[in-house]
């Protein structure tokens, strides 16, 4: 129940999650439209603001040209009673009109004093005498040292602070034929050697703008900046909510996960391992269905089973039987075997499905199976009795190869993984005609594993379901290197407790052995001597 609220409790944040997802590329769209209209709308709003400016600079300009020249020439030539002329001190002489520098420098002024944002200024280092010199800066200096060397060239300075900027354009004052007869003539004139081309000042335009006057010129750029952050700050706010809800979510996924993994196991005990990973990979359905193959079938018994739990209390059997079912399941494992399922102390175990390597390779991996169960067997049984249980368990096996059906069996609401019939029967049936710590084959396994096995016929049985005549063999060992692999001798019975594993005796174990072997033959000939 935990598992299923968790899951119903994600599926809302997981579809507010797919409702917001077109929201976010709507306002990506948005924005990314949005940048190159606010720059386009901010460069035709500045362009028009620069326009309108200028107009309004230029407009100011051309009045106090108008309103110099209405005065100071228009007006002076209207009140003369004497013949007009020009000169730069026009001012003294009743009807003169400025000459063109002096006319340059007086509207200088008027310019300079009525726009802060534009200033004209003409300068020379050689004043005519009685008017005021003009101060340099350092900048006019050289500009004007600049020109005089070479007069083709544009000087222009851009300085300002952080919250304005200013533009200084120079241009030169270059002496004509009519300027160079006057100042070489003149009497209040400081230089008498001009040449026309020379380079007698300079006229220089200032232009300053506040940057704070056109701050708002990007207006439309700064709502585009500002709905971005906006937009910036709501998106990370969902995403760090969205990265809450998925690390909620991700902490919600593993506690199922870990609870399933849990279940998964459990139920893994259950299930043989072949069977719990088909279903779990998506190979298998759990649904009832069968097929019919060609298995191998094994199956194993304990002899006098009944006679040992009447021996043994019930704590100590349970104990016994699990630790040999363990060993022999771990076995049946090791060699790809699916276990079918544990009848009391009895095992059904089959070669084929789901997994197979070929129906002769399956019946020879079931009989190292078997050999290496009854070696493992004699090992138990000599750890058993160490630890005081006088006979422990000898097991009966029977193999057998035929055609099964094998698949879900059940209704759909329980089912179990198992096979059907008279093979498997037949098998149960070569166990029980099998010496105590011996293993049976059908005669189709042993034709299949005859060169593999040592194996004597025993006398044909009937089975009920199987017309034909069965000729079991009993297995007595391995041939070859296989026979190596079991090198253990193992007897018990009364008055006889034997036990030799020839692969793990050292030397000195083995001479000692030999000895205490010999002193037995030795002793029990003796008394078979004295019997006769």
């Amino acid at each position: 129940m935990a598992n299923v609220a968790t899951t119903v409790g994600t599926k809302p944040r997981a579809e507010s999650k797919k409702a917001n997802l077109p929201r976010v590329i709507a306002l990506v769209l948005l924005l990314l439209v949005g940048l190159p209209l606010a720059v386009w709308l901010d460069l035709r709003a500045l362009s028009g603001g620069i326009l309108k400016e200028q107009a309004f600079q230029t407009g100011k300009i051309i009045d106090d040209m108008r309103g110099f020249y209405a005065s100071d020439v228009v007006a002076r030539v209207l009140a003369a009673h004497q013949q007009v002329k020009p000169v730069h001190n026009y001012t003294e002489i009743d009807g003169a009109i400025p000459i063109p520098a002096t006319l340059s420098i007086e509207l200088g002024h008027r310019i300079s004093a009525r726009n802060a944002a534009v200033q004209y200024r003409f300068v020379s280092d050689f004043p005519f005498k009685g008017r005021e010199a003009h101060a340099l800066d350092g900048f006019e200096t050289a500009a004007l040292a600049s020109l005089r060397a070479n007069p083709k060239q544009q000087i222009v300075q851009v300085a300002g602070s952080i919250f304005d900027r200013n533009v200084r354009m120079v241009s030169p004052v270059m002496m004509g034929e009519a300027c160079v007869a006057c100042h070489n003539s003149h009497p209040d004139s400081p230089k008498k050697d001009w040449k026309v081309g020379d380079v007698r000042g300079i006229q220089e335009i200032t232009v300053q703008q506040p940057l704070a006057a056109n701050i708002f010129a990007f207006k439309y750029s700064l709502i585009y900046f500002a709905i971005a952050a906006f937009s910036g700050i709501a998106f990370i706010r969902m995403q760090r909510r969205q990265s809450a809800t998925i690390t909620e979510m991700n902490n919600d996924l593993t506690v199922a996960n870990e609870y399933l993994a849990t279940v998964s196991m459990k139920i893994a005990r259950y299930l043989p391992p072949q069977i719990y990973r088909s279903i779990f990979s998506g190979e298998r359905d759990a649904t009832i269905q069968t097929e019919r193959k060609k298995l191998t079938i094994f199956f194993s018994d304990i002899q006098d089973f009944t006679g040992t739990t009447e021996r043994l209390q019930p704590e100590e059997l349970t104990e016994l039987l699990n630790e040999y079912l363990t060993e022999m399941s771990r076995i049946a494992l090791f060699h790809g075997g699916t276990i079918d399922k544990f009848i009391g102390d009895a095992m059904l175990v089959f070669f084929g499905d789901p997994e197979t390597k070929g129906v002769e390779e399956d019946a020879r991996a079931c009989l190292l199976m078997a050999v290496d169960m009854q070696r493992r067997l004699r090992e138990l049984n000599a750890q058993w009795r160490r630890r005081g249980i006088e006979n422990p368990f000898r097991a009966r096996m029977g193999i057998n190869t035929g055609y099964c059906n094998v698949g879900n069996f059940g209704s759909a609401d329980r089912m179990d993984y198992t096979i059907i019939g008279a093979e498997a029967n037949l098998a149960a049936r070569l166990q029980a005609i099998a010496e105590p710590n011996g293993i049976v084959l059908a005669y189709e396994t042993y034709t299949i594993v005859r060169d593999l096995v040592r194996a004597k016929p025993l006398a044909p049985i009937q089975m009920k379901g199987i017309s034909r005549p069965v000729v079991p063999y009993a297995v007595e060992g391995l041939l070859g290197e296989l026979a190596q692999r079991t090198r253990v001798i193992s007897e018990h019975e009364t008055g006889v407790d034997l036990f030799v594993d020839l692969d793990v005796i050292d030397r000195e174990t083995a001479a000692r052995t030999i000895r205490t072997l010999q002193q037995a033959l030795d002793a029990l000939d003796a008394k078979q001597a004295a019997q006769t």
